[in-house]
Order: C-alpha cells, then structure tokens, then sequence
C-alpha cells in the first residue's frame, strides 16, 4: 500500500469517508433559548466574536447516510462571526454522537469537538423528546408539541442562520507541537427541507463533568422546530490560521 495516497487508515476499510457525503431523509428537531452571553464568550475562541444571548441545540436522527448509516447526533451552537470580516455562522462547543465514525469523521476533517454520546429523537404521544445523554445521564432534554403549526423552512433562520458551522480544529504533532490550529468552516449543501413545524419549546440541562452543556444556563425558552430533509456534507475551508496570524 502507497501511504501517500490513502486518505484515512485502516488502509482496507477507512473510518473516515471522502466528502462529499449525503445524509437523506434526516430529522431534526431545534431549539433556542436565551442564555448569559458572558457564558458563551468564555466557550468561543478569538478572533471569532459572539453576536448575541441565543443557543441552539440540535437532536438529529439520521435515517440514511452515506457510510455510518442509521444514527443519532446532537449539537450545542452559538451564533458568531470573525472580527474584521463578513463571516458568520454557528460555533460548536458540544457535540455528542452515537457513531464512532461520524465522531472521526467530523473531529479529523472539520475539527469538531464530538464525542460519543447516546442522542436520541422521537414522538411521545403527541410530544416530540430529544434526548442526549453521556455516561448513563440524560444531560439535555428537549420537548415540542406534536406538529401544531407548520411553516415555511426559512424561518429556521430566524434567530441567525446555522447552515455554516465554525470550529477550533487543533491537531498536535506526535511530539506534542502544534501541527493543526485553525478556525474551520462548512456549510451545509443541496439543502432540501421536506416539511417544518415550529413551536414552543422546553430545554432542560442537567450537569455533567463529562458534557458541561450547563455552563450555557437556559435564562429563557424561546422556539422549537421539527423539520425533515436532505443535505449534503462537503469539505470545508479555513478561515483563520493561528499559526499564520
């Protein structure tokens, strides 16, 4: 095997696909609440600045992905920009996954601090339940009624848009050097939202040394949405390197 033309190990059956990869028929369902914005600076890494109180939380089902199949994921967010430019999007301080691939595959290429967990989504009688729990203990809990209310897809944005995700990628040297320090972005591509309920919410945190999603303190429930769709998964870009400024 030339090891200069593998992309990912074991050389035979790689962890870590190739983007570009598609994700069908995946449920989400969001939630934004208002925390203290002092909590999300001390999680957000300069140069990148925190436009305001609000946190997302996303629980995904992944019905159909290409390589990792059937899963469960979840995301933290903060809405944020890069001072001195015009990029926006949402930074991930918690990530949590039900598959070790995904998990590799989003810290290795994006840089995105995932780490195993057991997320879950679903319908409750006439309630929509995400859950993520880590090391037994459901750290968050979010709830929506049951499809009241159907809207347009452009609305998921209305507390900023999250399709661009932005990351700390930080990859040492095996002797402990700096190899990797960047900021990272991807955004979602060939977006398709098949249907969107919006709706209110409720969030519950609970504490966990391991997944610390308390240290972003629910101050005020705002919406929730459930929405249903295809996206694609691309390579990304770097739009700050550490080691260069």
């Amino acid at each position: 095997m030339d090891a200069r033309i593998s992309f990912e190990t074991p050389f035979d059956n790689p962890l870590v696909p190739r983007f570009p990869m598609q994700m069908r028929n995946t449920e989400v369902l969001t939630a934004f609440y208002r925390t203290d914005i002092e909590a999300s600076r001390c999680l957000v890494p300069s140069p990148l600045e925190v436009v305001s109180d609000i946190v997302l939380i996303h629980v995904y089902h992944m019905n159909d992905s290409d390589w990792f199949g059937n899963y469960y994921e979840s995301a933290v967010q903060i809405p944020v920009r890069l001072a001195g430019t015009a990029i926006t999007g949402a930074y991930s301080p918690y990530l949590y996954l039900g598959s070790d691939g995904a998990v590799a595959t989003g810290r290795e290429i994006y840089g995105q601090p995932k780490k195993g967990g057991e997320p879950w989504l679903g319908v409750r009688d006439d309630l929509f339940v995400g859950i993520v729990k880590r090391n037994g203990i459901d750290v968050i809990t979010l709830t929506m009624a049951y499809k009241q209310t159907r809207v347009n897809p452009d609305e998921l944005s209305s507390y900023g848009d999250f399709r661009t995700n932005i990351n700390l990628k930080v990859v040492p040297n095996v002797d402990g050097s700096d190899a990797i320090r960047q900021l990272t972005a991807r955004t979602f591509a060939d977006l398709k939202v098949y249907e969107c309920w919006r709706g209110a919410v409720t969030v519950e945190l609970r504490p966990n040394a391991q997944a610390p999603v308390y240290r972003l303190p629910v101050r005020e429930m705002l919406d929730g949405f459930y929405w249903r769709a295809d996206f694609v998964l691309p390579f990304g870009r770097v739009i700050h390197n550490y080691l260069e400024n």
